[in-house]
Order: C-alpha cells, then structure tokens, then sequence
C-alpha cells in the first residue's frame, strides 16, 4: 500500500535529506536512533524560552516533564496547566503536541506531591491508497504517554521523585506489518534548594538531575524488531539573584546525554551475513545494559562520547514577580542531530493563572525547527479558591 498526504510526504523528505546530508560526513555522523521521539521534545513554554532548561529552575506548574521532585517546593499547594506546540510549522500545518499536567501536595507541611502528565504527539492525517492507486483510507498516526510521579521532600533542601509511564505508539496503516507499540517506564529524579549569601543579596542556587525513560523497549511489529525508549540523563544547575524588591534575574545550565547505545557504523567491505549480526548484536543489547554501555561504545571513542552531550544555557527575568522576559541556547552536535538554535520567551503570572510563550530560532541551516511556537496556560489552585471565596 502507498500512502500520499501533504505532512506525510514532507516529514520522510525531511527525513532522507537528513539522512543523505549525513552521508558528507562519512562515518562521522552518527545520531543515535530511538523509538517515540516525540518524548524529547520539551512541550513547555516557560522552559522552551529559556533554550529547553528545566530540571533545576524554579519550581512551577510545569515541572512534571523537567523533574517531576520540583513540586514540593512550590509554594502553592496544587495547580495544572495545559501547553500546545505546532510542531515543524514551516513544512506542514497539521503536526501538533498537546500536553496537560497538573500537582497537588499533601501530608504534613506539604511535604508530599502526587503528579501527573498526558502528552499527545499527533502527525497529522495519512491518506491510505491501494495498489491501483485507488483512495483506501485515513490515519493519524500519533504518539501518546501518560504518566504519574509521586515526590516528597527528604530534608529542608532536598527532594526526590519516582515517576511511571505508559506509551503507546501508533503508526499502523491498515495492514498487519505495522502494529501500535506500547512500553513502560520510569523517571528517577532529586532536586536541591538553597540559599547562597552573595553581597548583600540572598541568592538562590538549585540543583537537579533526572534519569528519565528508563523502561522496556518498544516493537512495531508484534515483536519481531524492537526500538529503544529514548532514556534520558539531565543534569542542571540555577542561580536566582534578586536586584532588588521587584527584579530579579536566574541563570540556568541544563546538559543532556541519551543513555543509548550508538549503533556501530558498517564497515568497508562488509558481507550481507556480516551485516545482519552486527544488527543483531545491538539488537540483543537490554535496556538496562545499554544505559551502562552507553557512556564507553561510540566508535569514535571519547571524542564522539562528548558529542552526544547536549547542552543549553538560559537567562530569566522578573519584574514584580509578574512579569518575565526569557532567552537561551540549546547546542546539539552537527554530528548527532544538529539541533542548535536561540530561544525567547515571555510570560505574565497573577494570582490564579499564568500564561507563558516561546519561539525558537535557529542557527543551524534550513532547519525545519526554526520558528517554533510553544504556548503554556497554567492555574494556581490556592489563587482559585481565594478569588471563589
């Protein structure tokens, strides 16, 4: 069966330009290749303002998907939020992430907090033609998890979180060759909060780190082939200095890794038999062995290890704990992807919502990223129940 649709079309010719613009590099160009991508993709605004930074900036409505161990030092008792995200916008128009998430603390003191998320990835609508090139049928393929995290302060600076996941992936067209895949994973993640006396100013440092997607591996058809979950190691640091009263900067610096292993390269020369059990051997690899393996198995060895390391750098701004302007950058390796781009933000926050907003541009070239969009709308519950009394 030939499927035809505009976004279709578009996304697998992004693909094999992708592909064949790597092949200038030889074997140098290397991403590692992972199941349900679209878990990667930040979904929130306040982050994506600031370059795709999160796990350590400070606690907000939003920070299920950065580090899920936040909510305990949030200061309102509970809140959710809902963020929309037209995806690769410059190519196609019906590409979007949809994500809603929300907390609430409990116990004494509000050491505790129950969370959870819902994220839907949707590539667009597929139109199925048969051989005779005769119309068959619609599809919209899409990607979809929900999650639930549980978070509890351990000290008065420092808290954990364990967060598990349902995914669920589905790309079937019609036919019995590909099936929807479903996975499982979990989210280990801690948080640090503390104050730091510079001058005469109280300023606040936050530390974190999330192992994120640590979880079976995903088949698409009914088993026969499997893909790994894009496991995920954030580390992050953030300095809140307050100017005075009513302004206030942070400085922010987050870097990822993909505890994945890379494929090995085929080599000149290489017999179809050959082949297959190079296949094979990364095939067999368990997930959990692929996260130890993932930090020694480049084949370019440690040079091509620190290439798989991205990082992005971030600066927000406050005024009256109202208003926010925000800007950063997020660097990925020619090598692995390329995603480099600068991102601006702004936001506006009262007592019972905030709104916040991203766009994303790109320095790398023909990048379809460029011009990205994200919009996020969170509520406060304690703000909501003041203005109902």
């Amino acid at each position: 069966m030939q499927s035809k649709s505009s976004s279709f079309t578009t996304v697998c010719l992004l693909s094999i330009f992708i592909l064949f613009g790597g092949m200038s590099f030889a074997q140098q160009y290397n991403p590692i290749p992972v199941a349900v991508p679209s878990l990667q993709i930040a979904p929130v605004a306040r982050g994506g303002g600031m370059g795709d930074i999160g796990v350590a900036s400070m606690p907000d409505v939003y920070s299920q998907y950065w580090n899920a161990a936040k909510y305990p030092f949030v200061t309102s008792n509970g809140g959710f939020s809902i963020s929309y995200t037209p995806w690769l916008s410059k190519l196609v128009n019906d590409i979007d992430l949809v994500y809603v998430c929300g907390f609430w603390k409990f116990g004494n003191e509000g050491l505790n907090a129950l969370s959870a998320s819902l994220r839907y990835f949707s590539l667009g609508n597929v139109d199925i033609f048969d051989q005779n090139t005769d119309y068959a049928m619609a599809v919209s393929p899409n990607e979809f998890a929900f999650d639930v995290a549980y978070s509890r302060k351990l000290s008065e600076t420092f808290s954990g979180a364990v967060t598990l996941r349902y995914i669920r992936a589905d790309y079937s067209t019609g036919s019995d060759e590909i099936m929807p895949g479903n996975a499982f994973s979990a989210d280990i993640s801690g948080y640090n909060e503390s104050y730091l006396n510079l001058g005469r100013s109280e300023a606040l440092l936050g530390l974190g780190f999330n192992i994120s997607n640590i979880g079976t591996k995903i088949s698409y058809d009914g088993g026969n082939t499997s893909m790994f979950l894009p496991t995920n190691l954030r580390l992050g640091a953030s300095l809140g200095l307050p100017v005075d009263d009513k302004n206030t900067f942070s400085f922010s610096f987050d870097v990822n890794k993909l505890l994945v292993p890379t494929p090995q390269p085929p080599v000149e020369g290489e017999t179809e038999e050959e082949r297959a059990k190079r296949i094979k051997k990364y095939s067999d690899i368990s997930p959990i062995g692929g996260i130890f393996s993932s930090f020694g198995d480049a084949p370019g060895g440690f040079k091509e290890e620190m290439q798989e390391v991205m990082w992005s750098l971030g600066v927000e701004y406050f005024y009256n704990n109202r208003f926010s302007l925000r800007t950063g950058y997020y660097h990925e390796n020619e090598y692995k992807g390329n995603r480099r781009y600068i991102a601006f933000g702004a936001g506006f926050k009262m007592s019972t919502f905030q709104i916040d907003a991203a766009y994303l541009v790109s320095t790398a070239q023909s990048n379809p990223l460029d011009q990205t969009l994200r919009l996020s709308l969170g509520f406060d519950i304690d703000g909501i129940r003041q203005l109902l009394r």
